[in-house]
């Protein structure tokens, strides 16, 4: 395990939504544990469900490294969803109760509609997927009664392969118009209740990462797979991380980008443990809904 002896007091400029990568030299930061996915020679999957007799339920090797974790406020300003491939924003919610799957439909769902065309641009949003994470200590995620866990492992949610398959599974005799045009996959992720200490989001610069890091990895279903990215270890990753966030504040995280033209497409993510959060904390409770963004251009 790689440990961080010290970091850099160097200044950070902030960047622009389209300028160039912040370094994160010289802002607050943690000594964090991320679990990166180790190289194989077999392609890595995951089975959601009890496999066939015989079959491993996963072939994943984990490889865990402790790297420095920038906190992102001082530079929040600075970042964009077209460059690192997150944003911190403030967003305000009518909802009361995010355990209310009506309210959430009926007014969250718009909610974050807005938010994301105002952050990307895009011409149209469609939600189509939310997650409730509620943190139960000592129980595996994906175990039959009991609430989805954070996830400890970086991965990102879409691939080459599976952002445009996405778009073909959800949007029917549309879909091969729209996959003519610029689309993205963007995830809405807040906390229930702050501020959150427990497992907080650590997100990876998508500037930072290079060609062959990112490993596609299959998450198979009873019914179909699906293919997510693994991250293998380079030690230029960057690291940021959002500590005490509040229920009125919502990361972005850009998981795909169809547009090849230099911009973030993917951008690998993950929960940690807070070095420096109090004894007392809440336990975590988040929600993330994801989004098509579809584009005119």
């Amino acid at each position: 395990m790689d440990a961080v002896s010290s970091v850099s007091e160097v200044s950070v400029s902030e960047a622009s939504v389209f300028g160039a990568s912040v370094s994160g030299a010289g802002e607050p930061a943690v000594a964090g544990e991320v679990v990166y996915l180790a190289r194989t020679a077999d392609k890595p999957y995951v089975y959601t469900y009890e496999p066939p007799d015989g079959v491993a339920k996963s072939n994943l090797v984990a490889e865990a490294h402790t790297v420095p974790i920038f906190d992102m406020r001082p530079i929040a300003g600075g970042l964009g969803l077209d460059v690192q491939g997150f944003a911190l924003v403030e967003a305000a919610t009518s909802v009361a109760d995010f355990y209310d799957e009506g309210a959430v439909e009926a007014t969250y769902y718009p909610e974050a509609e807005r938010l994301v065309k105002q952050a990307t641009g895009a011409a149209r949003v469609v939600v189509f997927d939310r997650t409730i994470r509620r943190r139960e200590h000592g129980v595996e995620d994906r175990a039959p009664g009991t609430p989805r866990q954070p996830v400890t492992r970086i991965h990102g949610d879409y691939t080459e392969v599976s952002g445009p398959q996405r778009v073909r599974d959800l949007m029917g005799a549309e879909a091969e118009v729209l996959l003519q045009r610029r689309f993205a996959i963007v995830n809405v992720w807040r906390p229930i209740r702050g501020p959150l200490h427990d497992a907080p989001l650590a997100v990876c610069d998508a500037g930072s990462l290079a060609e062959g890091d990112l490993v596609g990895q299959d998450l198979i279903y009873r019914d179909r797979t699906g293919e997510i990215y693994g991250l293998t270890y380079n030690p230029a990753h960057r690291w940021y991380y959002a500590p005490a966030m509040r229920a009125d504040e919502a990361l972005l995280l850009k998981c795909f980008d169809s547009l090849k033209d230099g911009r973030a497409r993917f951008m690998p993510h993950t929960s940690f443990a807070d070095p420096n959060a109090p004894a007392d904390m809440l336990p975590r409770e988040s929600i993330e809904l994801r989004t098509l963004a579809f584009f005119d251009e």
